[in-house]
């Protein structure tokens, strides 16, 4: 009797498993948790695959140019880990990276632009060598990082001054600081690379930089019934690949934001979990997944409907999502 019950508990084990493997070979979303310091894995249904080990605050994300690997912002480790796509175990780091929040990779696939919190710094590392070679003074708490499609800019916000710092590439410098509203967040290129859209938490807003002009050049604000303006602290901001639509996680005010594009006006407000604050669509853009960072869950948004799919539980301060599609 006890064989047979060993032997049917190994069997439930290894169907339990290859169902598992089967629902990741259609591809996945890992979801970083902060506090908890590990990974969460859902199918692209939104049903967890399997809880990870991470480091020790896991932040920002993003892909290799081959995707085989990501590479996690491990803030109290003081690191970049690189993680194995597929299994996302740990396979090397790139040390003395002081306080790192989110990232962003030239589109080189070499060169790692970083935010360094804690060091008012930017940083770029050579994923190749794994060495430092440049850094930037900011101000002080740059969070928000990105690099334009043609490799010639990079942006930096820096909260606490509230301002965007404009390097040029090629001179290794800063060559312009543009004054945002008030704590400068998180930003997002329109496709066709003309705007920077960067979210102004404590302001409550969405400012709009002219890429051609380096000039802030509209501010978008969110009103609707029933939302105290004290409660939206903007975070992250997503564009969708044919630049007809913008996400905003709204933070405190428990909500979601779309804007059309083209006239910059919201036009729906979806309800989701606590302190919305990390996005990412999935390859067809059906699908918008939030991490509400106060109530340890994941949102799934259908993007045709915008209505809430459902919402799972995630680990401890959910950050950031990373999506894997075949």
């Amino acid at each position: 009797m006890r064989k047979t019950t060993a032997s049917l508990a190994s069997a439930l084990l290894a169907l339990t498993l290859a169902a598992t493997e089967a629902a990741a070979a259609q591809g996945f979303a890992i979801v970083t948790n902060e506090k908890s310091a590990n990974f969460s894995v859902y199918d692209l249904d939104g049903n967890l695959l399997r809880t990870v080990p991470a480091c020790s605050r896991p932040r920002g994300m993003v892909f290799t140019k081959d995707r085989k690997e990501f590479l996690v912002c491990c803030a109290e480790d003081n690191m970049i880990g690189v993680f194995d796509t597929q299994t996302q175990k740990l396979v090397r780091r790139l040390p003395n990276v002081l306080y790192p929040e989110v990232h962003y990779l030239h589109p080189d696939g070499r060169h790692l632009y970083v935010s360094n919190e804690e060091d008012s710094q930017a940083t770029v590392f050579d994923l190749e060598t794994g060495r430092q070679v440049a850094a930037y003074d900011t101000g002080a708490e740059p969070e928000g990082i990105i690099v334009t499609n043609d490799g010639k800019l990079a942006f930096v916000a820096s909260e606490a001054a509230n301002l965007l710092h404009v390097i040029d590439i090629e001179k290794e410098e800063i060559v312009k600081d543009i004054v945002m509203n008030t704590r400068p967040r998180r930003m997002a290129l329109t496709p066709d690379g003309k705007e920077l859209w960067v979210s102004a938490e404590i302001a409550g807003v969405v400012d709009i930089v002219d890429i051609g002009k380096l000039e802030m050049v509209h501010t978008i604000d969110f009103e609707f019934p029933g939302l105290r303006k004290e409660n939206v602290t903007p975070v992250d901001v997503l564009v969708d690949r044919r630049g007809e639509r913008a996400y905003v996680g709204l933070g405190r005010a428990n909500h979601v934001a779309v804007i059309d594009v083209k006239t910059r006006k919201p036009t729906n407000y979806i309800l989701v979990g606590r302190r919305p604050w990390g996005l990412a669509l999935n390859k067809d853009e059906s699908r918008l997944w939030v991490t509400n960072g106060l109530s340890d869950d994941v949102t799934i948004i259908d993007t045709k409907t915008l209505k809430p799919l459902k919402s799972m539980p995630a680990g401890e301060v959910p950050h950031s999502i990373l999506i894997f599609e075949p």
